[in-house]
């Protein structure tokens, strides 16, 4: 990459060379050790060129086919096996034990700085200012840059896809010669035929992909590794044209790499997953990074006895016994998707399923909209994604309402996900397809995390991870959540940012379509839905405020490039401003503020309109990245009519996305929100709890019928809106707490009103609730980070010991950058 960077700073860098050659397809093969807390094995990454060599993503695509899920019956893995025999090739010998499965490597080569080479061999290659330009072919070699951190290379070399049987079939226009040269271009040749494959030859194609990434390596690729970056050689080849289109990359993890979390679940057995780091899957695998790389893959994982992996495949594996006390696990996936979304969890997880059929609930039913009813036309005139079997364009995918489904969790928590999880999930799928209509992927998984897990859930495609604090205190918190993750397969997923700084795209679309979700999943008549859905937009107009006041103007701007929003360097590198900053992580302006712009164009436009053209852009994009002008110009251009009332995508960027602060439509919206009926039942009830507040501190010895008071029993978000306001009286007593405490059982709700009431204790310093602090602390630790700092804001010694107290025991398990954060407050 031509800029330099500081690895002190909070920039994330994305540092392939994207331009110049473009991943379509990646193979992984890999062993699981927990002893060692080590991922070893293999990648196989299959190329074309970029597209500074040839043009991409142009109008002259192929139509996509329509896929019927039943074909998915086909074990692709199961087709082909060709012994991986070459000396050169990356196979280990494999030792095992109770919880691991370790892969002896060759000789680690890092240097004291952690990074790794061939460079003896490389001939004094250490940096991405070798790569040439390939507009000016020079002297130099062309490099090939990865996206990589925190691995371990052991070796790179290219593949011989040439040796593979019956790859002739794809070398029908070259003639196979002795020559170096001309074999080099014909097994390029046979990768671009492979990766080129029609849509309808899925089957076919993942075959030869695995078959391919089983040959035997044809020669050892010089590398090099930075903090960032791997990047390869091969002596002689000056642009990207020749360099070869299939490598093999050996490598593993180290222990501390930031892409996956060691830990334990709550039943005290081991597990990794991903974690959704800022790093994304760099320090899982040596990748592309960029959004634009958009590569189908496959996986080979094992794991000992007892455990389960699972992966953001297509297919629902099964273990397949390779011997005594060893499993493998192969998912795949033909949707090209950004390496950014690749997961996986390996774990002692149960399946959690139902004990009688006789419970199923509505996984046949069809929810219907009050404002619309879903479009189940296929799409017309084909797709506008990258080639790939497409569910859009499947009779059978577009009228299915309740895709198939799995629940897993640690054994400890299967009844509580039996009773909330199972009952939900049907629900909310629906709610989904009757709002969006086909259900973008088809299947999904539903894992239970660990606790030390910084969110509350964070989707992928084919599997939700959701933290163990949405379970407790019945169904809404868990709801609306799952409605939030289920709606990032089409905004987020399906429908991707194509510059990662407009993250508004996948979290204000997927907060926005969970309150309508959600709505439909009760099936709520319309007045009630709007009732409760001003109630969240009060409290959510709050958050936004609270954080427009304590946090950096820059990030509160949801187009931080502005007009340079998607501009990537000459070779596609580009860097994300601000994209390691830990603080980041814990913001949810992009959250809210993209919330409020979609509410507020849905009630201008109308709702049943607005829902209209949603599928429509639904219809026309899913497969593909956009950015905000994308959804903003296909809206304005479908409903022109707004036009003549002064909207425009210019004023929308000025107003809501380019500028840091409260938009100005929003203030005067806002207003109308503390009217409703829901939040002056709560204001009657902050005026009650006052008036007991008062009689509290004059110790007031009434009788006991004189001191009763009759309060409402209240919805959650009512219950987080009263200890909001609560939380705005200068003192309460204890008294006072120990009363509200009683009266709404809040040891027993959710935990978004369990964290309200933790923040009144440590306001308070009620010492009857410290804890209750400490147990939200340590199981709540999506939500406990900033509890630390209040407790230490005080300056009260009991509660800054009581922070460190919980922060020393939670903090080996604690995700990288909540730990980061709290150590920040407290030290």
């Amino acid at each position: 990459m031509e800029t330099q960077l500081d690895p002190s700073k909070d920039d994330l860098p994305l540092m392939a060379n994207t331009s110049h050659m473009l991943m379509k397809h990646y193979v992984l093969d890999l062993d699981v050790d927990f002893k060692s807390q080590i991922i070893e094995g293999s990648i196989v990454l299959f190329f074309e060129t970029g597209s500074s060599c040839r043009k991409v993503g142009s109008s002259v695509e192929r139509a996509c086919h329509p896929r019927s899920d039943e074909t998915f019956k086909i074990q692709a893995f199961e087709l082909c096996h060709i012994p991986v025999t070459n000396a050169s090739a990356c196979s280990s010998k494999t030792g095992y034990n109770d919880f691991a499965v370790c892969g002896k490597g060759e000789k680690d080569t890092s240097d004291k700085n952690g990074n790794h080479s061939n460079r003896a061999q490389a001939s004094g290659i250490s940096s991405s200012k070798k790569c040439c330009d390939i507009e000016n072919h020079g002297s130099e070699d062309f490099l090939l840059v990865l996206d990589c951190c925190d691995l371990c290379v052991l070796k790179v070399e290219e593949v011989d896809v040439a040796a593979v049987p019956g790859i002739e079939k794809f070398t029908r226009s070259a003639k196979l010669t002795e020559g170096s040269e001309e074999l080099g271009n014909l097994r390029n040749q046979i990768v671009h035929e492979l990766v080129t494959l029609p849509a309808d030859r899925w089957e076919e194609q993942l075959y030869y992909y695995t078959c391919c990434s089983q040959a035997p390596g044809c020669g050892e690729l010089l590398f090099t590794t930075s903090t960032w970056s791997l990047e390869i050689r091969k002596a002689g080849i000056r642009i990207p044209r020749d360099f070869p289109r299939a490598i093999r990359i050996c490598y593993k993890t180290k222990p501390e790499g930031r892409s996956v979390t060691w830990t334990t679940d709550q039943s005290g057995r081991p597990c990794v997953y991903t974690m959704g780091s800022p790093l994304n899957n760099r320090a899982l695998f040596p990748c592309q990074e960029p959004p634009v790389a958009m590569s189908t893959w496959q996986a080979t994982v094992r794991a000992a006895t007892g455990f389960v992996v699972l992966m953001s495949g297509e297919n629902s594996a099964e273990p397949i016994q390779l011997q005594e006390g060893i499993f493998s696990w192969n998912y795949y996936v033909t949707m090209p998707m950004p390496a950014s979304t690749f997961t996986i969890a390996v774990g002692c997880w149960i399946e959690v399923k139902r004990e009688s059929l006789a419970t199923e609930v509505m996984t046949n039913d069809v929810i219907s909209l009050p404002f619309s009813k879903a479009d189940f036309r296929l799409v017309e005139g084909g797709c506008g994604h990258l080639e790939s079997p497409c569910r859009f364009q499947n009779p059978g995918a577009t009228s299915q309402p309740v895709i198939p489904h799995r629940v897993f969790a640690p054994w400890c928590l299967k009844d509580l996900c039996a009773e909330i999880l199972l009952e939900l999930i049907p629900q909310c799928l629906s709610a989904a397809h009757a709002t969006l209509g086909t259900h973008p992927f088809s299947r999904l998984d539903v894992l239970i995390v660990p606790s030390n897990f910084s969110s509350l859930g964070m989707a992928s495609p084919h599997i939700i991870f959701l933290s163990q604090s949405v379970l407790p205190g019945g169904s809404h918190l868990c709801g609306t959540r799952l409605c939030h993750e289920i709606a990032h397969a089409w905004f987020g997923l399906a429908i991707g940012a194509r510059d990662w700084t407009e993250e508004w795209i996948s979290e204000g679309f997927a907060t926005h379509l969970e309150d309508v979700f959600w709505a439909a999943a009760q099936q709520l008549p319309c007045h009630e839905a709007r009732e409760q859905q001003e109630l969240k937009a009060l409290l959510r107009w709050r958050r936004l405020r609270d954080e427009v006041q304590n946090s950096e103007e820059e990030l509160q701007v949801l187009r931080p490039k502005k007009e340079n929003t998607g501009e990537t360097s000459e070779s596609g590198a580009s860097i994300i401003k601000h994209g390691l900053k830990a603080e980041k992580i814990f913001m949810q302006v992009h959250y809210l503020k993209g919330n409020f712009l979609l509410r507020s164009l849905a009630r201008r436009i109308g709702e049943a309109t607005y829902f209209t053209f949603l599928r429509k852009f639904v219809q026309k994009f899913h497969g593909q990245l956009i950015l905000s002008q994308d959804f903003l110009y296909m809206l304005l251009e479908d409903i022109p009519e707004q036009k003549g009332y002064g909207l425009s995508v210019e004023s929308i960027f000025q107003n809501w996305l380019d500028t840091s602060g409260i938009p100005k439509p929003l203030l005067e919206e806002s207003r109308t929100w503390k009217e409703g009926r829901l939040a002056q039942q709560v204001t009657a009830e902050v005026a009650k709890w006052i008036q007991v507040n008062r009689r509290a501190k004059k110790g007031s010895k009434r009788k006991r019928g004189q001191d009763e008071v009759a309060f409402q029993k209240l919805l959650p978000d009512q219950l987080v809106l009263l200890l909001e306001s609560l939380l705005e009286e200068k003192t309460l007593c204890p008294r006072t707490l120990q009363c509200l405490e009683k009266t709404y059982r809040l040891q027993e709700q959710d935990a978004e009103v369990r964290h309200r009431w933790c923040e009144l204790v440590v306001k308070h310093k009620y010492a009857a609730g410290y804890s209750a602090v400490e147990k939200f602390l340590w199981e709540d630790q999506a939500m406990g980070v900033y509890l630390y700092g209040e407790l230490m804001v005080n300056e009260d010694a009991k509660q800054q010991e009581l922070a460190h107290k919980c922060f020393a025991a939670a903090r080996e398990q604690m995700d990288m950058s909540s730990a980061k954060v709290v150590a920040e407050m407290l030290f």
